[in-house]
């Protein structure tokens, strides 16, 4: 059920979005690098790699330099259009392609470059190879702001591997054990939501999810109020 829901919903979007999607490929190929699409391999459904598609935001070489996969707020090597391109989100909408490929759902688990797949505790990865990965999810909307945090850390690189990605893959692993038709389409009401709203805390009020750990407590939580 949940593939045939895949495949509408990105066909769709495709059909919807193109009068934006048209435009963004010519400025891409007229701009920065030339480039249109970003592709990188990500780990996948049974623990296959795939290649992930993206619209350029980044140099070319950006996994080779600096801290590699691991992207900070004002990052140099991110491209003057491809800020706006990330901070809205619209980088990620070439995946609607992956989703209809088969390599992906349009809800699950972010996927992750092997680097950082290799980063979550063991029994999250054996969790997460059993679904497909998700052009959203639960992770995706909590962690929305991660280029945030990782820009306040000292040692970003040590901050993601020691903080972030063992309490991302406990929201991912909270996911799969509660994926259901519901919360598919919950998930996808909550990113509609927060992308409108992005100071909005809704996912905490929708989802139980695992409190997060000390370090982040404040960052995810923020000021929990009632005007969501």
């Amino acid at each position: 059920m949940q593939r045939f829901f895949d495949v509408l919903f990105s066909v769709l979007a495709l059909i919807v979005l193109a009068p934006l999607l048209v435009p963004v490929v010519i400025i891409l190929r007229l701009t920065g690098e030339g480039e249109v699409f970003y592709r990188q391999e990500r780990v996948g459904l049974g623990g296959r790699l795939f290649w992930l598609l993206k619209f350029a935001t980044m140099l070319k070489n950006s996994p080779n330099i600096g801290t590699g996969t691991v992207t900070l707020k004002h990052d140099p090597r991110i491209l003057p259009v491809g800020r706006i391109l990330r901070k809205t989100k619209v980088n990620e909408l070439p995946q609607l392609l992956n989703i209809l490929k088969g390599d992906m759902s349009v809800v699950g688990p972010r996927p992750q470059a092997r680097r950082c797949f290799d980063a979550f505790p063991a029994a999250v990865q054996e969790s997460i190879v059993l679904v497909r990965p998700g052009l959203s999810g639960v992770g995706s909307i909590i962690f929305r702001d991660e280029e945030n945090l990782l820009h306040e850390a000292q040692d970003p690189v040590a901050f993601y591997d020691e903080v972030i990605a063992p309490y991302k893959g406990a929201i991912e692993q909270w996911y799969i054990e509660h994926q259901t038709i519901r919360n598919y389409f919950l998930v996808i009401f909550v990113t509609v939501w927060v992308v409108l709203v992005p100071s909005s805390r809704i996912a905490w009020r929708v989802f139980d999810l695992p409190p997060p750990p000390p370090e982040l407590r404040s960052a995810l939580l923020g000021e929990m109020g009632s005007a969501d």
